[in-house]
């Protein structure tokens, strides 16, 4: 279930990344500053995973992580998001004619690290994000936090 449709999640899971966001916002300077990074973030003309130098910098803080993403891998990325909520993982059907390209995907995203800091020191340590959260050896789903940042 992707992070963008809060209100269908059930309580139990509500709950967990409720908790998670709050954590994220105040390891960032509080609510204010964590909605304002977000904003930021859905305002960019281009999509910031885009960025050649792997870094999104806003008047509040930064993201930064250490490989870059190419436009392909980020419409891949769109695309297999949606048929994560239908069949509760990342992972194609061996059979898809999409499995290589998907699993190409996941191999290079799966190690990168998201740091986001703020600009001021003294409001927070910031948080660190990674793409994927793997459940098994053919479950693979979208992490709820970066589906947050970069998605919803």
């Amino acid at each position: 279930m992707s992070m963008c449709d809060f209100n269908s999640l059930n309580e139990e899971d509500r709950l967990k990344y409720h908790v998670q966001l709050e954590e994220c916002a105040v390891a960032f300077g509080g609510k204010n500053f964590f909605l304002q990074l977000l904003e930021a973030i859905r305002k960019s003309k281009t999509h910031p995973l885009m960025a050649k130098n792997s870094e999104f910098r806003f008047e509040l803080g930064t993201v930064k992580w250490n490989k870059v993403i190419f436009r392909e891998k980020l419409t891949l990325l769109k695309e297999i998001r949606l048929t994560e909520s239908e069949d509760n993982t990342l992972i194609p059907n061996k059979e898809a004619k999409n499995y290589k390209k998907v699993m190409n995907l996941l191999r290079t995203i799966k190690p990168i690290t998201f740091e986001v800091r703020p600009s001021d020191a003294t409001l927070g340590d910031g948080f660190e994000v990674h793409p994927f959260e793997v459940i098994g050896e053919n479950t693979t789903r979208l992490d709820p936090m970066f589906d947050a940042l970069f998605f919803c």
